[in-house]
C-alpha cells in the first residue's frame, strides 16, 4: 500500500465555567501521522502526567507528553498499515485496545497469534507483543487507552520493558 489516507476524527473536550457549569472547552480535528517504523500512524488524543489525573489542570493533554508512557495515562489513535508487524515490545502499563475498524493480530513472545475485529477489546496486562494487520489493503483503526503500571514480576525477576 502506498500513501496510505489516515482518516481525521474529532476530539472534544469538556471543562467548566467559572459557575461550575459543564461546558465544551474545545472542539479539534485530528489525523494520525505515520510514524518512523513505517507500520502504524498515531495521533495522540489526551495524556496525563499522573494517576490518579489532576482534573483541575487546564493544560491541553497531547501537549503533555511524546510517545512511550513514562507515568500517567495517554490515548491514541493508531491505523495500523497492511501486513507490516510492530516490533516486539513491553511497557509498564495496563493498555486496553479498542478495534474501531478492520482486523488485527495480537502475537505474544510465547508464540500464541489471535485475530481480533471491529468492536473487539484486548486488555494488554504488560506483556512483550507485536501487533499486524493482515489485510492485504485496508487500514485498521485502533484506539489505544494506556494507564501506567507497576513492572510485571515473574518469579521474583523483573520483566524489562521493551521498546522498539
Amino acid at each position: 500500500m502506498t500513501d496510505p489516507d489516515f482518516k481525521s476524527f474529532r476530539r472534544v473536550v469538556t471543562t467548566h465555567d467559572e459557575a461550575g457549569k459543564s461546558i465544551i472547552k474545545s472542539i479539534d480535528t485530528l489525523t494520525p501521522t505515520m510514524i518512523p517504523s513505517g507500520d502504524a500512524a498515531f495521533q495522540f488524543v489526551w495524556t496525563t502526567g499522573t494517576v490518579p489525573a489532576d482534573l483541575n489542570n487546564g493544560s491541553d493533554g497531547p501537549t503533555a507528553a511524546g510517545g512511550l508512557i513514562k507515568g500517567g495515562s495517554v490515548i491514541r489513535v493508531v491505523d495500523m498499515v497492511p501486513g507490516k508487524p510492530s516490533p516486539m515490545h513491553r511497557t509498564f502499563s495496563i493498555d486496553y485496545g479498542v478495534v474501531i475498524a478492520g482486523r488485527l493480530e495480537l502475537t505474544l513472545d510465547g508464540g500464541e497469534t489471535v485475530e481480533l475485529a471491529a468492536g473487539d477489546i484486548v486488555v494488554q496486562r504488560g506483556t512483550n507483543h507485536l501487533w499486524r494487520n493482515p489485510s492485504e489493503t485496508e487500514i485498521t483503526r485502533v484506539a489505544f487507552i494506556l494507564i501506567e503500571a507497576a513492572p510485571v514480576v515473574v518469579n521474583g525477576q523483573v520483566m524489562e520493558e521493551v521498546h522498539p
